[in-house]
């Protein structure tokens, strides 16, 4: 984990003395990740402004999840199972992978920095979650300040185990009335607030006029959120989730949120890879791998209807 020419991991203590990693790109991107839940809690570009929302009222306290940012939900998505909400990945510490593998031939490894963080079932654990395991995800920060992370799930016991699993991920958004996701128009959901009821989405892109929590079924790999006020757009780009989780509390349930600001919902943005309506089935010694690609280009690239291919050949 040393410094590298014109890159550089450093770790450090954060908030109430939690550690985390800092990945720093040349161009001035930075990416921060706590080893609590191996929780990435900030991803700035160039110009240095914050594309994630974390809450002001968010508490880096165990065994409190942080509020924001993104949360690894594993083994269990939401209530879907007799664990606690969202599993219990994103309220252990996680460990540096001191002698992490190269990327694979074919990705250029070029000005990208990265950390590999580790996480094995304690004996406690085991006795709420019978399944042993070993979770590698890798946080990875590219040249144009895209953020990627690859969750490597291998089943290390000797019978099969079945889990959902989800990035959680909050974006920030200037204006949540003003923005619109484009990618999820026609598709089947299953809508959270109606008993997870299943129905088609209308019409074109996706606005918010009041409080959403919908599971979007077999999702394109691409989706891409608008802020129109900021006039940039996030795209969402995702492998081996088929679903996509998206969430925004509106004013009253924030308001019964304790670690989130009555008012804070207007700048946040939940849309979240997922792998639910399906859960994965891992035999014994295999492998799952889940990744998303996050990446932040002015809106200019994308007007009328998401063409991904024009998004994504600048980056």
């Amino acid at each position: 984990m040393s410094t590298i020419e014109n890159k550089s991991v450093e770790i450090t203590k954060g908030i109430n003395g939690l550690e985390k990693v800092i990945l720093r790109e040349t161009h001035g991107s930075s990416v921060e990740v706590y080893l609590y839940g191996a929780h990435v809690t900030s991803w700035k570009n160039e110009q240095g402004e914050e594309l994630l929302f974390v809450s002001s009222k968010a508490i880096y306290k165990p065994p409190k999840p942080i509020r924001g940012g993104i949360p690894i939900c594993f083994p269990q998505f939401s209530n879907l199972g007799p664990l606690e909400t969202h599993g219990f990945a994103r309220n252990r510490v996680w460990t540096i992978e001191p002698d992490p593998p190269a990327f694979p031939p074919n990705v250029n490894a070029t000005n990208r920095v990265f950390v590999d963080l580790l996480l094995k079932p304690t004996e406690e654990d085991l006795k709420i979650w019978p399944h042993s395991f070993e979770y590698r995800l890798r946080v990875t920060l590219g040249p144009a300040g895209d953020l990627m992370l690859t969750s490597r799930i291998r089943n290390t016991d000797a019978k099969p185990f079945t889990f959902t699993f989800a990035y959680h991920t909050y974006f920030s958004v200037s204006d949540i009335s003003e923005v619109r996701v484009e990618g999820l128009e026609t598709l089947d959901y299953l809508d959270n607030l109606k008993n997870r009821e299943r129905s088609t989405e209308q019409g074109d892109a996706i606005t918010f006029e009041s409080e959403v929590d919908k599971i979007y079924l077999s999702t394109p790999s691409k989706i891409a959120i608008l802020d129109h006020e900021k006039k940039r757009t996030f795209v969402v780009r995702k492998d081996g989730l088929p679903d996509a989780v998206v969430w925004n509390p509106w004013d009253k349930k924030a308001k019964a949120i304790a670690d989130l600001g009555d008012d804070e919902y207007k700048h946040m943005l939940c849309v979240e890879a997922a792998a639910i309506e399906k859960p994965i089935t891992l035999k014994p010694g295999e492998e799952w791998k889940g990744r998303q690609e996050l990446s932040a280009v002015p809106s200019s690239y994308c007007s009328g209807q998401l063409d991904p291919n024009k998004v994504l050949q600048s980056s």
